[in-house]
């Protein structure tokens, strides 16, 4: 049971329909996502993952990825401003990488941290204001769902199978129920949808 003054916890991933962040040929596989992420739906979704949130947590490669892609949008006057909105945000707030291998921050505001990914975010919980993101780190996001540590999922859902690749919720996880807060459809069937955790 989590304490309803603490942070809530969300989490933002983009999924296939068989469960799938990334396809058979690795992490980089994502084939069968990447066309809807730059759709009408995904655009307002990435805008609500982050209008609440004051800390985003990330794993190493997520991290390291964002880092060579969003800065350069945050300045970008002709990025989407909804684009440019969450790059700037991504920049500017407080950042915590979860990690065992990195020695030194490798963004500006950004803490790294060798430690479980539950102790690291029940800790964050309990001080400071404002959401807590943990943004596009499958990893992460695991733990944190097998702890019952996340409090909101944001996902969009791309109308592919892809057979093979990484699923989200594995077996093993602790039973929980959670309730659909919004849901919106694109005009290429993705999904993008809300889900708080039921307590």
């Amino acid at each position: 049971m989590t304490d309803s003054t603490a942070r809530k916890v969300t989490a933002n991933l983009a999924l296939t329909l068989d469960g799938r962040y990334s396809g058979p040929g690795g992490p980089a596989d994502i084939g069968a996502i990447v066309r809807y992420a730059t759709t009408e739906v995904a655009r307002d979704h990435l805008t609500r993952i982050w209008e609440g949130a004051t800390t985003a947590v990330l794993g190493r490669v997520s991290a390291e990825g964002f880092l060579g892609y969003w800065p350069t949008v945050a300045a970008d006057e002709n990025a989407d401003p909804r684009d440019r909105g969450y790059a700037k945000w991504l920049v500017d707030t407080e950042k915590v990488v979860l990690s065992t291998t990195l020695t030194q921050a490798p963004w500006d505001r950004t803490r790294v941290v060798n430690a479980p990914a539950a102790d690291v975010v029940a800790e964050l919980r309990s001080t400071g204001e404002g959401d807590i993101l943990v943004n596009n780190s499958a990893s992460v996001i695991k733990a944190l769902l097998a702890a019952d540590l996340l409090d909101r999922l944001y996902l969009l859902v791309c109308p592919e199978i892809a057979g093979g690749g990484e699923r989200l919720f594995e077996d093993g996880l602790p039973g929980s129920q959670w309730k659909l807060m919004r849901q919106e459809t694109g005009d290429l069937g993705e999904l993008s949808l809300i889900y708080d955790r039921v307590r």
